[in-house]
């Protein structure tokens, strides 16, 4: 709003503002530039992500998703162009002209978010929030946070952290998602597909290993003790500058930033997903921090049971993945990285000849270039490139899209589970492929709840645990 300098959801319960001192701007970032600080009401930046950017598969959308993942801080900005195959002035012509704003200033705003939540959920000295979100320096930090918040840091933390008190060595974190949202669904179902070593579920918390940039890093994600549409996350990090990554990457994961209204509205109107629909608001689809590791472990899962697959993959996990510097609980070796599955010798797996070529022309494809599973991937290329890789097929193309790449709008072809449901609702496969755009991908959620409940329904006396040791 002109009058007051002040930036606000268009649902934000503050008196609504005449239309002629009304501007709008598509990203928090625009708001910013214009001079404007983010509402202390409706908190327009606690849930910094936006389902545009998820849905959308245009050069723009791709860029907002690497800005979120922090390839600006990694690479900068001609690193994010060469990575969608554009130079620096086209990209920052394109995003502009959309946005009003350039990546630069996008990353500025992704970094005032980060900092946010850290001065405000966490109790590390304002230099270590400074540079774990990815500010340059201390002045720079202070002036961000002034201009954008209309506060200083040292304003901001007005109160305790939210989590005190927490074990030495990680940090808590609220990571606030649009509601409805259902943390301990999503929860069970990261957990009952859980990898030993790589990821662990004791039934109400979900641990895993984090590949990140700068080293492997530890997440403890359990629902917020107050039944919020929030997730709790511990976090422990190699270097405190992959925390923004970290963090993106856990919201990619848990699909946090999600419009469940918006799906909702629009699968609930099918008469033969109402109910489910009803039953379930807000359902979302569990993803996973690594578009390469998806991938990998949809080839280890074909044609076989979620149990086979998990075991498959922990023996892979035992022949080529990267031991922690020291066991964390259970947790124990991050993914292999492309690179060392091409080269290693999976003989001691388990898997047939077939499936073991399969992994390596998958790893050779992604060390090579020819398949592309980050942030920023063209959707349509990567499904293009995965299908030229010899025992790879339309399903597991789809799942790599669905849960590797976060795309809202995937039909997964033949899958069983999905023709259980559909001839359930009375439905076929060929008849259900295009219904439900452009949010396919939750229709397939609710089926496969439909079709094994075990995977989202948890027994009702399961208790909180006490926090573990961090040893």
């Amino acid at each position: 709003m002109r009058t007051t300098g002040i930036y606000c959801r268009p649902s934000c319960p503050a008196r609504t503002p005449k239309s002629s001192n009304v501007s709008f701007f598509s990203t928090a970032a625009g708001a910013q530039a214009a001079g404007y600080r983010a509402c202390r009401r409706c908190r327009p930046d606690a849930v910094p992500g936006s389902p545009e950017w998820d849905v959308r598969a245009d050069v723009v959308a791709r860029a907002m998703r690497l800005i979120a993942d922090g390839e600006v801080e990694r690479s900068g900005v001609p690193g994010v162009a060469r990575r969608l195959g554009y130079s620096e002035r086209q990209l920052h012509r394109l995003v502009v002209g959309e946005l009003g704003v350039g990546p630069l200033a996008l990353a500025r705003a992704q970094r005032a978010q980060t900092a946010r939540l850290l001065i405000e959920t966490t109790d590390l000295p304002m230099a270590d929030v400074a540079f774990a979100a990815g500010f340059a320096s201390i002045r720079q930090f202070n002036d961000t946070v002034r201009e954008v918040f209309a506060s200083t840091p040292t304003e901001l933390r007005r109160r305790p952290a939210t989590a005190p008190g927490g074990t030495p060595g990680w940090l808590t974190l609220r990571l606030a998602a649009r509601a409805p949202y259902d943390a301990a669904e999503v929860l069970l179902f990261l957990g009952a597909h859980a990898v030993p070593g790589l990821e662990e579920w004791d039934g109400v918390t979900f641990s895993r290993v984090l590949d990140l940039p700068h080293g492997p890093g530890v997440v403890r994600l359990s629902p917020a003790p107050d039944g919020g549409a929030a997730v709790v996350a511990r976090l422990q990090v190699a270097q405190l500058r992959d925390l923004g990554t970290a963090v993106s990457r856990c919201r990619r994961m848990l699909d946090l930033d999600a419009d469940p209204v918006a799906v909702d509205a629009v699968l609930g109107a099918d008469p033969a997903l109402a109910g489910l629909v009803a039953g379930a608001p807000g359902r979302r689809v569990p993803g996973s921090p690594d578009g390469p590791e998806l991938a990998v472990r949809a080839v280890l899962g074909q044609q076989v049971s979620v149990a086979g697959a998990r075991t498959l993959t922990a023996r892979l996990l035992a022949a080529a993945g990267a031991p922690l510097p020291a066991p964390v609980g259970t947790l124990t070796h991050a993914f292999p990285r492309p690179e060392a599955l091409a080269a290693a010798d999976l003989g001691a797996v388990g898997l047939t000849g077939a499936r073991r070529a399969t992994v390596h022309a998958l790893a050779a494809a992604l060390v090579g270039g020819d398949v592309a599973l980050d942030p920023g991937a063209d959707r349509d290329a990567a499904a293009r490139a995965l299908l030229a890789v010899r025992g790879i097929g339309p399903w597991t193309a789809a799942l790599v899209a669905l849960r590797g790449l976060a795309d809202p709008d995937v039909w997964l072809p033949g899958d069983l589970a999905l023709r259980r449901s559909l001839a359930t609702l009375g439905s076929t496969d060929i008849e259900a492929a295009g219904r439900w755009r452009p949010w396919r991908s939750y229709a397939v959620m609710h089926l496969w709840a439909l079709a094994a409940p075990s995977f989202f329904t948890r027994p009702a006396a399961a208790a909180v645990p006490p926090e573990r040791s961090a040893s």
